[in-house]
């Protein structure tokens, strides 16, 4: 008996997909239908890809984690964000992969790939039950070249190896990163021959970082960002962990990337930071200096917990409406700036304008801070205000909609009636809601830990269900009087139906997985 149940565990492992040991707690997957079958009829499906629009609901409730709230736009958002994550899986001849556009692009790499988002796409795809398109999609990235690497996976910046470990943080599957780890340590060090400066700081087109027209740089110019920066620290503090989970295969090349990630923070933090305006910013390829501009890359640092705290002042200036806080998002730019807003419309802008991408990557360092650092300048109350605010300028004519990037006042997409904009796979927002709003911080040991950033009286019940998470399920509940769900009173936390911690207030808890 116990050889055919260690079988059956291998299989498993080898697909990429882990049983679930028990089912939802207490949301029911069919009470949410009703939205996909909305969401499908909003269109006429030009492009079908791997799960096409009539699988789409039996795709998600095998797949998903479950959420509810007495906020109705929360609610459907999330059920849309997978709904579209969806649209993306597209099946090769070498397994499936993630594009970010529907449609063909030019300049993209063989299947139609993209490599701009892939940290994002592996940051939200980790909650998905079945690992095999995560699995596929990042074997094909790094081998799918005849064994090599995809020939444009350098094409534009990446985070990805930190959210390969972060990816490990919710599965544990310690096999695959580490079978990458040659592919990964070879990525790494190419970058370091293409893009590495002799001050040791890291150089990038703002196009080739995703950010096509910005006020700080030029398609042209190789200067120091803190976005490249951040991302390769991120990358060599993964790859030094990665390599502490096989022992038997650490050398001098693995060893030393905590060196390389702590040079990189020393540098970022002596020379990409402005005293005058206490932000990171762009350091000129001309004339070694600073380009005097806040944009929104100046909080990337923080996506890394990369910063020593006495940064964090920098975040004063995210809530300020002089600076980064307009009304339909978070700006990428200044808006005192006098060249906010000034390249126009229709060339991909970094100016000002609101992008998704850049939102998710703020959020995502926002909570870092509040779960990582002590400081005052932000608070929960900031973090929910500007979820919702994302969750609010993901609608256009009145109905859910992802693009590529919009007007800071109104909320207008501003490649909306692109065909290319639409279902723009080029951000994360269920993650958001998973490792911030409800506070399931992943973690490498038997510790869960919850630490939701809800304020306190601003919603009386949520319950986030199905995560399937160190191959267990998990449930998180607040229930402030306990009629709700009948689980008890306020914060719960249950693993296959067993609960684990709570309190009766809205603050960090742990419990033994």
């Amino acid at each position: 008996m116990l050889k055919q149940v260690t079988i059956f565990f291998c299989c498993c492992i080898c697909t990429g997909f882990v049983a679930a040991q028990t089912k939802p707690l207490v949301l029911k997957a069919d009470s949410y239908k009703h939205y996909v079958d909305y969401f499908n009829n909003m269109e006429v499906e030009s492009i079908r890809e791997a799960i096409p629009n009539d699988s789409a609901w039996q795709w998600m409730k095998n797949n998903i984690p479950l959420f509810e709230c007495p906020q109705q736009n929360f609610k459907e958002m999330f059920y849309y964000r997978w709904w579209t994550l969806r649209k993306h899986i597209k099946k090769t001849e070498q397994g499936y992969v993630f594009t970010e556009f529907l449609v063909q692009r030019s300049y993209a790499d063989k299947y139609n790939l993209i490599a701009s988002a892939l940290g994002h796409h592996i940051y939200e795809a980790r909650w998905l039950h079945n690992q095999q398109y995560l699995n596929d999609n990042i074997r094909i990235w790094y081998r799918g070249n005849e064994g090599k690497p995809m020939k444009k996976l350098r094409f534009y910046s990446s985070w990805n190896i930190d959210a390969l470990y972060n990816r490990y943080k919710v599965n544990l599957d310690g096999d695959f990163v580490t079978d990458l780890l040659p592919d990964l340590v070879a990525d790494y060090k190419a970058w370091e021959t293409e893009k590495k400066l002799s001050n040791g700081l890291y150089w990038q087109y703002d196009v080739r970082d995703a950010m096509e027209e910005t006020i700080s740089g030029g398609r042209k110019e190789k200067n120091a960002r803190p976005s490249i920066n951040a991302y390769m620290y991120g990358n060599a503090m993964a790859l030094n962990r990665i390599a502490a989970l096989k022992v038997m295969s650490v050398t001098a090349d693995t060893i030393d990337f905590l060196a390389k990630a702590n040079s990189l923070k020393q540098l970022t933090q002596t020379k990409l930071w402005n005293s005058n305006h206490q932000f990171f910013e762009v350091l000129k390829e001309k004339g070694d200096t600073l380009s005097n501009v806040k944009e929104e890359i100046g909080f990337i640092p923080w996506y890394f917990n990369m910063p020593d705290s006495n940064y964090n002042i920098a975040w004063k200036q995210l809530m300020d409406p002089k600076v980064f806080n307009a009304p339909l998002g978070i700006t990428t730019a200044d808006r005192s700036h006098p060249q906010f807003r000034s390249h126009g419309v229709g060339t991909c802008e970094w100016d000002g304008a609101v992008w998704p991408f850049a939102t998710s990557q703020t959020l995502t360092a926002m909570a870092n801070l509040l779960n990582n650092y002590q400081q005052d300048f932000v608070h929960d109350s900031d973090y929910f205000k500007q979820l919702q605010t994302y969750v609010e300028s993901q609608y256009w004519r009145g109905r859910p909609f992802i693009g590529e990037y919009l007007d800071e006042k109104t909320g207008y997409w501003l490649m909306g009636e692109v065909e290319r904009s639409r279902y723009y796979n080029h951000s994360t927002f269920n993650d958001l809601v998973i490792t911030g709003l409800v506070g399931l911080r992943p973690r490498e040991d038997n510790v869960i830990e919850v630490r939701p950033l809800l304020p306190a009286n601003k919603w009386k019940w949520f319950c986030l269900d199905n995560v399937l998470y160190h191959n267990k399920i998990i449930t998180i509940i607040w229930d402030e009087d306990g009629t709700k769900y009948k689980k008890g009173k306020g914060l719960t936390v249950w693993v296959n139906g067993k609960k684990v911690a709570g309190s009766t207030k809205l603050e960090k808890i742990t419990g033994k997985l």
